[in-house]
């Protein structure tokens, strides 16, 4: 669920979204650590603020940096620390386009998807040839359930700029409506253009959730092979291989990679496939760290109702599940909150209600094999027949609705 568990835990990562940010779809460089930094004779960004600190843009760019760290590094401290760099450089000039993209940005890793699409679209406004504004504002658009309107960013984006980045937000925009063999060949696109270790490390690990979610998994575990031997720090592939092999049965593998996996990046997704696994293997979970997370997103002014309406429906009380999963629904209507309001519902005992929101979820023709379970199990309940896939294992919810 590329933009959405970008968001959620991306997400992204969400699918926390690992969101697609707005100048990049792979992981950024640390902000101390940008591309000048160890050659001679180059100064790195906080050098050159430091020089010329009237630099909007360079604060901006600072600002970006520091919203891509945070969905790198699942440091929800690093949006303080964007906020500031991007009240410093609207401040020097708030009408320029890379300063509004980037207050986009940041409003986009809060969770505050309508004000990111006001913001993408002033940017747009002041530029109508940025494409990194359409990015931010495809993805918000897309979490806001407006899937014509991202289209039509997407759209724009590929015009402007084809890169790993358009081409991945085409792909996504195609797997949502049930296009996979459109979505296989957007990421072939991204993966032929991609030149840097992160880029081919990200289209890689894509093209693996793709045959994940269509059950190969010989090809999903290849492909996790080559994301990492690109770039072995890139976190999402090793998950990539936990969740295969926990979807293969090989339940102690997988938990030994989910070990590594949560001490690089404890993020709530990661969390939760970890624990479904231990409970998989027959051990206890532990959601202690889950819990000290999520009051660290809240923190960091991080609303994210959609991952907990996913875990109290499966894993605590489905009538909180399902407030969370109204407020989530009632701010942000896409597929995701829809499926996730629907499941809250249906197990809360609400099968009819339920329904109505399970359709909503595959209206797109989506080919998700964890909606399309819920909806079998909806219309099971009210009497309805409806087939129930045999190699879906509900019990390992969170490997399908994170990947």
């Amino acid at each position: 669920m590329r933009t959405f568990a970008i968001f959620a835990g991306i997400a992204l990562l969400g699918a926390m979204i690992f969101t697609i940010v707005s100048f990049s779809s792979s992981p950024a460089t640390a902000p101390d650590n940008g591309p000048a930094a160890g050659r001679p004779g180059r100064e790195t960004l906080q050098e050159r603020l430091k020089r010329l600190p009237g630099d909007h843009r360079g604060w901006a760019e600072l600002g970006l940096q520091y919203v891509d760290q945070a969905r790198v590094t699942g440091d929800p401290a690093f949006y303080t620390k964007a906020e500031g760099a991007l009240a410093t450089a609207a401040k020097l000039n708030d009408r320029d386009d890379t300063v509004l993209t980037g207050q986009a940005a940041l409003a986009a890793g809060r969770h505050e998807f309508r004000e990111a699409v006001r913001l993408a679209e002033r940017a747009i406004d002041a530029n109508p040839y940025g494409a990194p504004a359409y990015g931010v504002l495809a993805d918000a658009r897309t979490q806001l359930g407006d899937l014509k309107g991202a289209q039509r960013a997407v759209d724009k984006m590929l015009d402007l700029r084809p890169g790993v980045a358009a081409f991945a937000r085409a792909s996504y925009a195609a797997e949502l409506r049930g296009d996979l063999d459109g979505a296989r060949t957007y990421l072939e696109y991204a993966h032929a253009d991609a030149w840097s270790p992160a880029d081919l490390a990200y289209s890689r690990y894509y093209l693996g959730e793709l045959a994940l979610h269509a059950g190969d998994l010989q090809t999903a575990t290849g492909w996790y092979a080559k994301a990492l031997q690109a770039y072995p720090a890139y976190t999402p592939a090793l998950a990539g291989q936990a969740r295969a092999a926990a979807l293969d049965g090989r339940l102690t593998e997988a938990l030994d990679l989910y070990e590594t996996v949560v001490q690089r990046l404890p993020l709530p997704q990661y969390l939760i496939e970890q624990g479904e696994t231990r409970i998989k293997a027959g051990r206890r979970p532990d959601w202690t760290l889950l819990d000290a997370q999520r009051k660290l997103f809240q923190a960091a002014g991080v609303r994210d109702d959609l991952t907990w309406a996913e875990f109290l429906a499966d894993h605590g009380d489905p009538k909180q599940a399902v407030e969370h999963a109204r407020a989530e629904y009632a701010r942000n209507p896409n597929l995701v909150a829809a499926d996730a309001l629907a499941w809250a519902l249906y197990k809360a005992g609400k099968p009819a209600e339920a329904l109505r929101y399970a359709e909503k979820a595959t209206a797109t023709g989506w080919r998700n094999p964890l909606i399309t379970y819920h909806r079998a199990r909806i219309e099971q309940a009210l009497g309805r027949s409806a087939r129930v896939d045999p190699g879906f294992d509900p019990t390992l919810s969170a490997l399908a609705r994170f990947s």
